[in-house]
């Protein structure tokens, strides 16, 4: 079995359509994407009706697909800007942000859709391992999330509970793969938006066997020239918003010290009980 899974595309169409055309190369027979499709990108409707239209995807939300369909929001929430008149713009820009994605999936018929999904996915692989999909963390698709700024002691926290072997993340935008007791957890990184230095998008190719999982962080290149455009054509009112990500305006936390760097290409295998090993 061979799933490929990716995190947070963000309306970004052009690098989702190089990720999806690696991930057949490799020969990906499921499609998990774990939250994040829609907002904060320029091509909502076209992300959406590519995810939905692929056989074998699974789809969960993540905390902007939740903001997109409930009305809710990122910090500042109003009553802060009341106290804090300073705040005005942000709200006002964040406001306008996600109101053009609303209008945008509800005009294309997608908002029914997007509101129905789930908040995790589960799955036991061949060989016994359990694979649990989520945005943020086990039980959440917003907080602070699992980044390789945090330690063993508060990733463990976040995972308490989770009745899983290995545990998969976006949110952060930031890949990772660390083994946490009896645990593995892996950040996907970002299709659309990932950090700097390494702008390619992001996914992870998991194949599945009776002796565990053998997973690879990949990373793609794709036309930044046709997603600037797509933006440009797009008129979203958080467009510089939208291309200071492009740009790598947005740096990654410093890794702690519990935290070993992924190294894109590299195979990870997981065996049972979280057994972590590089196969050659």
């Amino acid at each position: 079995m061979r799933i490929a899974l990716m995190s947070d595309v963000h309306g970004n169409a052009v690098a989702l359509d190089a990720v999806l055309a690696d991930a057949r190369a490799w020969g990906a027979e499921q499609l998990w994407v774990v939250g994040d499709l829609a907002a904060i990108g320029p091509e909502p409707a076209a992300v959406l009706e590519r995810v939905a239209g692929l056989h074998h995807a699974i789809v969960t939300r993540g905390n902007t697909d939740r903001y997109v369909t409930t009305g809710e929001g990122p910090p500042p929430d109003l009553e802060t800007v009341r106290g804090a008149p300073e705040l005005i713009p942000t709200y006002a820009a964040i406001a306008a942000s996600f109101a053009w994605t609303r209008g945008y999936v509800t005009a294309r018929g997608w908002f029914d859709w997007l509101a129905g999904l789930p908040l995790e996915h589960c799955l036991t692989a061949p060989g016994g391992v359990r694979l649990l999909a989520v945005h943020a963390a086990p039980g959440a698709d917003d907080g602070e999330g699992i980044h390789p700024g945090r330690s063993d002691a508060e990733l463990g926290a976040l995972l308490a509970g989770a009745d899983a072997d290995v545990v998969f993340v976006g949110h952060t935008h930031e890949p990772m793969l660390r083994r946490v007791g009896r645990r593995v957890v892996v950040n996907l990184g970002s299709v659309s938006n990932p950090r700097p230095p390494d702008l390619r998008a992001s996914y992870v190719a998991l194949e599945a066997t009776d002796a565990g999982v053998e997973l690879e962080h990949r990373r793609v290149a794709y036309d930044h020239g046709a997603f600037v455009e797509a933006v440009r054509r797009s008129r979203h009112p958080a467009a510089e918003f939208i291309l200071g990500h492009w740009r790598g305006g947005r740096p990654g936390r410093a890794p702690h010290a519990d935290d070993t760097p992924v190294v894109p290409g590299r195979r990870v295998r997981v065996g049972p009980a979280g057994a972590v090993s590089h196969p050659g």
